[in-house]
């Protein structure tokens, strides 16, 4: 073998090596998040779905699901499209009532919407009757998150639900 050969592979091991350690490092972050927002819930009675049914009042809900904001409060956050608008609703998941609705005007979420709500206009299902199949399926189990795409040509919707630390990803059709 050449000595440049040796070097380019040895570059290569490195940079194989540093990916593996990235991606391992987010691996163990989203494990981290996902144990946290397990632990949140614990004691929330309120349901995706009662979030999904409050937020139904500013427009079509397209996506929903319980995060942890910035400051690892748990937060129940649920897009809507009214026309051609989005918003965020942000749902009080101790009162079931909208704390409050922002519009998605830019960016990520905004791009994520758009994405969101053109699965959601080929569908015959709402995300409500999609994530209560998700839940009927999966007994024991409750939703924490719901977000539709297009697959192969299809609606989908992505639901993760969550039974105690464990969490599990589905899928429903919305056709």
């Amino acid at each position: 073998m050449s000595t440049t050969y040796r070097g380019v592979m040895a570059m290569a091991a490195v940079a194989l090596t540093a990916l593996w350690g990235s991606a391992t490092f987010a691996a163990g972050d989203a494990a981290q998040e996902q144990q946290a927002l397990a632990k949140a819930l614990a004691s929330v009675s309120a349901t995706l779905e009662s979030g999904v049914a409050a937020a139904e009042a500013q427009g079509t809900p397209i996506s929903a699901k319980f995060e942890l904001d910035d400051q690892k409060q748990l937060q129940l956050s649920v897009y809507t499209m009214k026309g051609t608008a989005f918003s965020e609703v942000v749902v009080d998941y101790k009162t079931g009532k909208i704390a409050k609705t922002e519009p998605i005007t830019e960016g990520e979420d905004l791009a994520a919407a758009k994405t969101q709500s053109a699965a959601i206009s080929k569908a015959k299902l709402s995300l409500r009757a999609a994530i209560d199949a998700a839940v009927k399926s999966n007994v024991g189990f409750r939703a924490v998150r719901a977000i539709p795409a297009m697959k192969m040509g299809a609606p989908i919707a992505t639901i993760e639900v969550l039974k105690g630390t464990t969490f599990k990803t589905v899928s429903e059709k919305l056709d």
